[in-house]
């Protein structure tokens, strides 16, 4: 009986201790993105919400062609090119072609637009279209390269250096510095216009009939590979060669948000699957189940500051002026998590008189280091200032003033001097002078 009233006691423990000793949510889960390095990025805010060894350099294949589509747009939008302007192959812009390379098949000699060329540049990837538009952009193959190096570095690309327009032989570049070329880009609706094209008919050339490209991004068409399309997908660029392995810059949407990954090195699965898909799909799915939009300020806990110079109140209540949403892991504990932190930064007093809605301090708000988000303190409430409490604080700051001391110290020895001299000295004068005039008579 002794043993088992002993073992249910023990039994009723277990249980309990399980009730109460509940355990704290689970970190974010690390997806463990099978290639040498990937960066997610939310395009709203540019905050990262994963990396792996995203600012390590690495051969971007033909990557590199973002960078090219960059300068083209500028130039467009400079004035300095048009869409329609008709650009014609020259041998020199052809040579360097190997039978693996990736092209539109356009000949010397053969005439284009300058649209025609952006097509076969980002759907089919086309080598030779690169040194086409730059021998446009810049003359010699060389300037174009190093106006790229050039934009780049301006860019705050600090792991790139380029050496042709094609990313084939490779040189290297970052999933950052890719993520950066591809922001900046971006900020062109014609970009992801070409980049997100799944199919395009380039027009009968005078050395050629109408050719059909495709696009080599299996996430958003199955013409060329079955099984990897992602709802949602759009652009950007794939790349691929021996030393670059498989690469993909790519954009997904799912309801108002918008994420941008970049996946360099990976390789094929044992089932022979091409992973800078697979690996993309399941960055982007991480991405958007784990993370969600989070309302971070608490209205219920208000600041206040000490305020000076007023009869009626001496604090006033601040408030943030927005209640920012910001992309945070979906299990954040905001309270106890060390990696959020909310910073108040306000003075110890401020002067009457205060408006209602006069800032009066921030909220910074990081997360992993990272700045998210820098809201104003505003005041609640009018307050008005007292212009005897003024008039005080004028007199006693202008009694500190060190000339004023001093002036007042000589003052009042002065002061001194004549009250002892009005007392002391001026009496016995008299009275000897007195004595003085008494003797002579």
């Amino acid at each position: 009986m002794k043993i088992r009233r002993i073992l249910s006691v023990f039994l009723l423990t277990v249980l309990l201790v399980g009730l109460f000793c509940v355990p704290p949510a689970h970190a974010l889960e690390d997806p463990d993105i099978q290639a040498a390095a990937a960066l997610l990025v939310d395009a709203e805010t540019g905050h990262v919400l994963y990396e792996k060894n995203a600012k390590m350099q690495h051969a971007p294949a033909s990557l590199t062609k973002i960078m090219v589509a960059l300068l083209v747009l500028e130039a467009v939008d400079r004035g300095e090119l048009k869409m329609d302007e008709e650009i014609t192959a020259t041998t020199s812009s052809l040579a360097g072609l190997t039978p693996d390379s990736s092209t539109a098949d356009i000949r010397a000699g053969e005439t284009l637009t300058v649209e025609n060329l952006m097509y076969c540049l980002l759907v089919v990837s086309a080598n030779e279209v690169g040194a086409m538009l730059g021998e446009r952009v810049c003359g010699p193959a060389d300037k174009f390269v190093d106006r790229m190096n050039e934009r780049a570095a301006e860019l705050g690309c600090t792991q790139t250096h380029f050496i042709n327009t094609s990313g084939f032989p490779d040189h290297y570049s970052s999933a950052w510095d890719v993520y950066l070329m591809i922001r900046e880009a971006m900020k062109y609706p014609d970009f992801m216009r070409f980049c997100n094209t799944k199919s395009y008919t380039v027009p009968a050339t005078n050395v050629s009939g109408p050719r059909e490209l495709h696009t080599t991004n299996g996430l958003i068409s199955n013409w060329r590979y079955l099984g990897y399309l992602y709802d949602g997908a759009a652009g950007i660029k794939t790349g691929t060669t021996p030393e670059a392995g498989r690469c993909l810059a790519s954009t997904a949407t799912r309801g108002d948000r918008t994420l941008i990954s970049v996946v360099l090195g990976a390789g094929l699965s044992e089932d022979g699957r091409i992973m800078s898909f697979t690996e993309t799909a399941r960055l982007f799915d991480w991405g958007f189940d784990n993370w969600v939009y989070q309302t971070v300020l608490q209205q219920d806990q208000p600041q206040s500051v000490s305020v000076d110079l007023s009869k009626e109140t001496d604090t006033v209540f601040v408030y943030p002026e927005t209640n920012p949403q910001l992309l945070l892991p979906k299990d954040l504990d905001l309270e106890n998590d060390p990696d959020f932190v909310c910073t108040v930064e306000k003075p110890d007093s401020v002067d009457a008189p205060v408006e209602a809605g006069q800032e009066l301090g921030t909220v910074t708000i990081t997360y992993r280091g990272e700045e998210y988000a820098k809201v104003p303190l505003l005041a609640a409430a009018n307050v008005p200032v007292s212009r005897f409490l003024v008039a005080r604080r004028t007199v006693m700051n202008y009694l500190s003033l060190y000339y004023v001391k001093l002036g007042l110290i000589v003052l009042a020895v002065l002061i001194v001097l004549l009250i002892v001299w009005g007392r002391l000295i001026r009496p016995r004068a008299r009275r000897g002078g007195k004595r003085y005039r008494g003797r002579r008579r």
